[in-house]
């Protein structure tokens, strides 16, 4: 909701945003400051009736000409507080000192009594961002690890920010940070490698999720959209993090005359603490760091430039010793045993800047012109031998866990990679907003080059027993090799339109949305238009309740990992993927006991026209780039909000799914998709003591069903099983250290905006969740998954202050 109200907020100041002329003069000079004394810089001074507007400087004061002798309507208006409404009578050549305090917005988790052109707008779910910063996330990537609660979202891996939605993979989900379309590293094969996520939660102001059926003006993927927006700052800030896992600061400013304005952030981040508690011990060192800064410049109230800009450099060395996996039943353990020799080094590096030209040419009239660059090179290198001892240990027969009873099989494998991939991405697109009274018409045009430079060197030698696998008389034959140098290069041309109306009758409150995306690639020659359609409804006999329909076409052109074959050669035949969303959603408002609640729930079905399988290794997807298959998904989702405390928004989530494919050709019908997790329940849950809210809890929960496994790298051939289930709680606790609300302070702390010291406990019940498998075979060849577990119990200690 809070989105939208700044929506509206904006509207109504660009509508009121002209000049003129004032006949006998009067003014109004002060100062603004927030409830905290803090003044505030960028607030809208406007006058009601001559829609004469001013900014109050960095310092907060302000001087406002207006017409005496006749009632007048001030109003002050910052975002992220409520607007003042002032009325005043002056006389001729009187200058009046006024000083107006502004308040919070303090918004309920729902407000059943809020406008029905607001709620109506909504299309996706709106995240709370405050406090997100003392969410406890063992990747570091607080945002993500909040979106893995949603409903229709999964993921079984603390370590990546990555996540699927609706039976979809990885790279179905769009993600956007002001209207820029970011990117993930192709090359990463494991949580371990990747690094910070793009997406710095310092800076962010407003999230938008959909996880399905969303608007045309959105790109062409198949799953979902995560609409980022930073901050646009109204008055100096800053903060400062560290803990055992990295640390992070940030600042904002804005100029005297309020036409400047500046947002940075970097940070740093090391997992090295984590890895320590994976089952293969080693020398790991991992160093992720990233720089990112937006500058604003307002030439006029209607012109205005915005520069975005990413810088990063992930690091990722490995020297593994050795390891020991006890796995099994007690009527079946089993442990294995390796020591190894060699080494990893990593380095995925990237920067990405854009530069966004805004003109408004009045109210009703918005057009950007944005210009982006996008530029990686990854490089991934390994040679690391391994000699295994798979023993059984006969618990069930009184053996001990920590004694080998009979040897099942031993053998060597090496591994070996030379991966370097270049990337570069350069696109221009024109965007407009036209707001029409109750017709709002959107509509861009997009054109994209891409060109990738690949070369790909990775094998592996396996032996068994003292026989290399797969076995040969005459040569020494490789379990699995890739070797290509690829080269792509192509221009993308987008375009798209879509118009929203809203209207109301006697049976209740409408918005009507229809789009229409286009999409040409000049590499394979394709092209596809992409319809979608949806319907917002807040019936007249229910304004607590709201129905959403959404239906609509999603098309998802071959990216360069689609297109590779699994020798990773580029396949002739490429493939677009292709998808029909069905979804019928409820949304119901209430109260228990004076507290808000919100129930949602949504049935979808997604029509999979179009298909590439592929294989889940940890967090690599590997596609079968020369094979087609068709599929579905259907689905039921739950998601019940409600503020515990005040202030404080917590959820469950319920998710239950099913998604099938049948590969054309193979002859087998329909199988469970590798994203097939047939259920999901999730929560986060925020707290503080009663009478003291310095003392705050935050706990995230999930528990998941296990993903569908075959053997990597030959096809969906054989029978698959299923992971165990993923059982996941991290908790946080926090305290803040400062009461700059109630407390005056002096000297240096006189500076600080808060102060807070936590503690965060990853997995909280120690349990051994598995990511991925390792294969080998025993003497009688016969094949063998040792499970590869991620992160066990750790402690995390973090100290954070703004300014």
């Amino acid at each position: 909701m809070y989105k939208i109200r700044f929506f509206y907020i904006t509207l109504i100041i660009a509508c009121l945003c002209t000049k003129a002329s004032a006949q006998n003069k009067a003014s109004i000079t002060g100062t603004i400051t927030g409830e905290n004394g803090e003044v505030l810089a960028g607030v809208h001074i406007i006058n009601a009736k001559t829609h004469q507007s001013h900014t109050s400087s960095v310092k907060g004061t302000y001087k406002l000409d207006c017409e005496a002798g006749q009632s007048i309507t001030i109003l002050f208006s910052h975002i992220g507080y409520q607007i003042l409404e002032k009325n005043f009578n002056l006389e001729s050549g009187q200058k009046l000192e006024f000083n107006p305090i502004l308040k919070e917005k303090r918004e309920n988790l729902n407000e059943i009594d809020i406008a029905a052109r607001q709620k109506l707008k909504n299309k996706g779910i709106y995240l709370q961002t405050k406090d997100i910063d003392k969410i406890a996330s063992a990747g570091g990537e607080s945002l993500e690890n909040l979106l893995k609660t949603l409903p229709g979202v999964s993921s079984n891996n603390e370590l990546s920010s990555q996540y699927s939605v609706r039976g979809g993979n990885f790279d179905e989900n769009l993600v956007y940070i002001n209207d820029i379309e970011v990117y993930r590293p192709t090359l990463i094969r494991s949580s371990q490698q990747e690094g910070l996520s793009v997406i710095n939660p310092d800076l962010v102001s407003s999230v938008l999720f959909s996880a399905g059926g969303f608007d045309a003006k959105y790109g062409d993927k198949l799953s979902s959209v995560l609409d980022i927006k930073y901050k646009m700052p109204r008055r100096f800030e800053a903060s400062a993090d560290v803990s055992l896992l990295g640390s992070s600061a940030h600042i904002a400013n804005v100029s005297k005359n309020g036409k400047l304005s500046y947002l940075a952030g970097f940070r740093y981040k090391t997992t090295r603490y984590l890895l320590a508690s994976l089952d293969t011990e080693g020398d790991y060192n991992p160093n992720y760091k990233d720089l990112q800064t937006l500058i604003n410049y307002s030439f006029n109230q209607k012109l205005s430039l915005h520069f975005w800009a990413n810088i990063s450099n992930n690091k990722y060395s490995f020297k593994p010793k050795d390891r020991e996996t006890n796995f099994g039943t007690i009527s079946d353990a089993l442990q294995l045993k390796m020591y190894f020799d060699g080494q990893e080094k990593d380095e995925y590096s990237s920067d990405m800047e854009a530069l966004t030209l805004k003109y408004r040419h009045n109210s009703r009239h918005l057009f950007q012109l944005i210009a982006n660059r996008y530029k990686t090179v990854e490089k991934e290198r390994f040679d690391i031998q391994a000699q295994y001892y798979l023993q059984d240990l006969f618990v069930s027969q009184g053996g001990d866990k920590n004694k080998s009873l009979e040897n099942l099989g031993i053998g060597t494998y090496l591994d070996h990679a030379n991966n370097k991939l270049n990337r570069t991405v350069n696109s221009l697109k024109l965007k407009a907003d036209h707001n029409l009274g109750d017709l709002h018409l959107q509509w861009g045009i997009k054109a994209l080059h891409e060109k990738i430079d690949d070369r790909i060197n990775e094998w592996q030698y396996r032996d068994s027993a003292g026989y290399s696998i797969p076995f040969s008389n005459s040569q020494n034959l490789l379990a699995y090799s890739r070797q290509a140098l690829n080269h792509i290069s192509g221009t993308h041309m987008t375009g798209y339109t879509q118009g929203d109306y809203k209207f109301g009758n006697e049976s209740g409150d409408f918005q009507l949305t229809a789009g229409l995306r286009y999409h040409h690639w000049s590499y394979n020659n394709s092209s596809f238009l992409s319809p979608r359609f949806s319907i917002n409804y807040i019936p007249n006999w229910r304004r607590q309740m709201k129905f959403r329909l959404a239906v609509g076409n999603y098309q998802q052109m071959p990216s360069y990992r689609e297109s590779l074959k699994i020798d990773g050669t580029i396949s002739s035949k490429l493939n677009t993927q292709e998808a029909w969303h069905y979804s019928l959603a409820h949304e119901y408002l209430f109260k228990i006991k004076q507290r808000d609640f919100r129930l949602s729930s949504e049935l979808y079905y997604k029509d999979l026209k179009s298909l590439i399988p592929y294989d889940i290794e940890n967090v690599r997807l590997r596609y079968y780039g020369d094979q087609k298959a068709k599929g579905y998904t259907a689905g039921v989702e739950f998601r019940l909000n409600w503020e515990y405390v005040p202030d404080t928004e917590s959820w469950i989530s319920l998710s239950l799914m099913k998604t099938r494919e049948n590969i054309l050709g193979d002859n087998r019908g329909y199988i469970a998709r590798p994203s097939d997790q047939r259920f999901n329940f999730s929560m986060f849950f925020q707290d503080y003591i009663p009478g003291n809210p310095s003392y705050k809890m935050h706990l995230t929960l999930i528990y998941a069903g296990g993903l569908p496994v075959w053997v990597p790298k030959i096809g969906k051939q054989g029978d698959s099983f299923n992971m165990p289930h993923y059982r996941r709680a991290d908790l946080g606790f926090s305290k803040e250290l400062l009461d700059t609300k109630k407390v005056k302070y002096k000297g240096l702390l006189k500076h600080f905006k808060s102060m807070w010291i936590g503690l965060e406990i990853f997995n909280l019940f120690d349990i051994n969740n598995t990511v991925s498998y390792l294969w080998i075979n025993d003497i009688q060849g016969n094949q063998y998954a040792i499970p590869n577990y991620l992160t066990a119990r750790k402690l995390n200690l973090k100290l954070s202050a703004k300014f």
